[in-house]
């Protein structure tokens, strides 16, 4: 879910410049084709992760560390490449042509990977039952799998990238540039509307994939995965597509070789003894005096040699403006704030598990419905959508009634009660894996991770209830933090900050599961994350990760007190 916030700051950006002939185009009418582009391929790629690691496990024969950390990969490159789609939209290729080339590639991505269920020489024979002899995928089963799904990565991150940009440049951008509580709640409701599509993945299609088999579970997604490609071009003739240009983040890096190349340069304490270089039109006249060294980048040596006729610097490598230097100096002052969000991703990205737990509890509802063990997080994306609900409609007003004048929280504030409510989530977790393997094992299913136990599936709801709060908290907290802090011309930045965030998340907890691993079997021991959840002691585990939550709150604290009052507070302190 948080891929959607990891977009949602393109609605402010405006960095491409418009044609003559496209003035005429664009509008509301151009919405429901890129909305049901964005939600039909949000739908079918998210269908795919959750009964990800039964696939592996039951039809590859892989084990728990293994498998988990395969989706790990997969759900890292998910998460960053909208960064690299967003800058190859905005420099070269264009938002409109990036979501149809991303769609395109999408589709042929999970076409391949359906094929692996169809196809049986794609996977590995079936185990022998009588003997349990299980045969080992082959190296092109591998890389045929690993190559499916790294195609839909890079696809269906090349239409995340730039998906809700492209719908923002249809519209007219004054609706929103002067009410933050209007944008605030608009950005709420539209990330409540997106998780929808996951609602519809994690049930209906994850049903198909339960109860009809692996070929139509993957096939379903295909199909909507064509419709998705479709509807992005028919509506060709209405959309207002707009130039690319350079890109902010090729600026960036701009700062950053220019500083180098320039670090013989001596800085003076008084700011009128040098020249720097301003961009036309901009307010910023001086650099701040916080990282000094970056305004090196920004000092001009010589205006004959180092500026054009126009003004412009002849070497944009060595030579940047005040505001390009500015920029990334914000950049660097959240990256304290920002690593401390990868720690609540790692816990988010524990998605493998909590399947094979639900798949051995009591999951029926009445005598004949039960709910498949990779559909209870659904009750994180509910529990989410809710949040966001009660705290529009139930929690602002109940607090400004008490404070009688108008209540709101802020963004540090709502991002460290999320990080707050991520380390219960996974304290409640080590507790309720703890009982369920006691009665496991007291039952006589120690050697049979699959057998169901008499306990009922719904002790799960807290843990998933808790991830869903503290998910659209921080989430949304966090993105809001980072757009009101940077410029406006780094809404496209702080839009990207999340998706890496999930993405090294993501990787950290591939390599804290394969230490933990090697740590926990040696000896002969069994590994804590054994594939057979009744002998390992997936309670330890999540301790673990609940330690690592604890500490991560306190380095919070200590980084939001460092980064001072953001400029929200510093407005409601303004206020008479």
């Amino acid at each position: 879910m948080e891929n959607l916030l990891c977009e949602k700051g393109e609605m402010i950006e405006q960095t491409l410049l418009l044609d003559d002939s496209e003035t005429q185009k664009g509008g509301f009418r151009t919405l429901p084709f890129i909305l049901g582009n964005a939600a039909l391929t949000n739908a079918a790629t998210s269908a795919l992760t959750p009964n990800m690691i039964l696939y592996l496990m039951n039809e590859y024969h892989m084990d728990m560390t293994t498998g988990s950390n395969i989706i790990y990969m997969w759900s890292a490159v998910t998460n960053i490449a909208p960064v690299v789609g967003a800058f190859m939209a905005d420099s070269f290729v264009g938002r409109f042509q990036m979501i149809g080339l991303g769609s395109v590639v999408t589709l042929m991505g999970m076409f391949l990977f359906w094929l692996t269920s169809v196809i049986p020489q794609a996977r590995p024979p079936p185990c022998v039952n009588s003997s349990n002899i299980c045969r080992s995928a082959e190296m092109f089963q591998l890389f045929f799998l690993c190559f499916s799904l790294g195609i839909v990565a890079i696809g269906a991150g090349a239409v995340k990238s730039s998906s809700l940009a492209f719908g923002s440049d249809q519209l007219k951008r004054e609706v929103y540039q002067d009410n933050a509580r209007l944008m605030e709640r608009y950005f709420s409701w539209y990330y409540a509307s997106y998780a929808l599509s996951i609602l519809v993945a994690l049930t209906c299609l994850v049903y198909i994939q339960v109860n009809m088999g692996w070929a139509l579970g993957f096939g379903a997604p295909v199909l909507l995965m064509l419709f998705s490609t479709l509807l992005i071009y028919l509506g060709t003739p209405f959309y207002a597509k707009l130039k690319p240009k350079s890109s902010l983040i090729t600026g960036l890096f701009q700062v950053i070789v220019a500083s180098y190349r320039n670090r013989c340069l001596k800085l003076s304490s008084q700011s009128e003894d040098i020249q720097y270089h301003q961009k036309k039109g901009s307010t910023v006249v001086l650099p701040s005096e916080k990282l000094r060294f970056l305004n090196k980048a920004c000092i001009v040596q010589d205006p004959q040699l180092d500026l054009s006729p126009d003004g412009e610097a002849t070497d944009p490598w060595r030579l940047c403006t005040v505001d390009q230097v500015e920029e990334l100096k914000a950049l660097l002052k959240v990256v304290p704030i920002w690593l401390t969000g990868v720690v609540l991703s790692i816990n988010i990205s524990q998605n493998t598990f909590p399947v094979l737990q639900a798949n051995t509890m009591d999951r029926h509802i009445g005598s004949s419905f039960e709910i498949p063990a990779a559909s209870f997080g659904i009750f994180a994306v509910i529990s989410a959508i809710l949040w966001i609900v009660l705290y529009d409609y139930l929690i602002l007003p109940i607090a400004s009634k008490m404070t009688g004048k108008p209540a709101h929280f802020s963004t540090k504030e709502r991002m460290g009660f999320g990080l707050f409510l991520s380390f219960l989530s996974v304290l409640v977790v080590a507790v309720v894996e703890g009982v369920r393997r006691s009665i496991a094992i007291k039952e006589g299913y120690l050697d049979d991770p699959e057998g169901v136990i008499l306990m009922s599936a719904m002790w799960l709801l807290p843990q998933n209830s808790l991830t869903g709060f503290a998910e659209a908290l921080h989430a949304i907290g966090q993105n809001e933090f980072y757009i009101s802090e940077f410029p406006r011309s780094m809404s496209s930045v702080a839009a990207s900050l999340l998706g890496v965030g999930m993405g090294v998340g993501s990787l950290l907890a591939s390599s804290i599961m394969s230490t933990i691993d090697d740590l926990t079997k040696r000896g002969g021991e069994e590994s804590w994350v054994s594939s057979n959840i009744n002998k390992g002691h997936y309670d330890y585990y999540y301790l673990i990760l609940a330690g690592f939550s604890l500490v991560n709150i306190l380095c919070y604290i200590v980084c939001s007190k460092a980064y001072g009052p953001c400029k929200e507070e510093v407005m409601e302190e303004e206020k008479p």
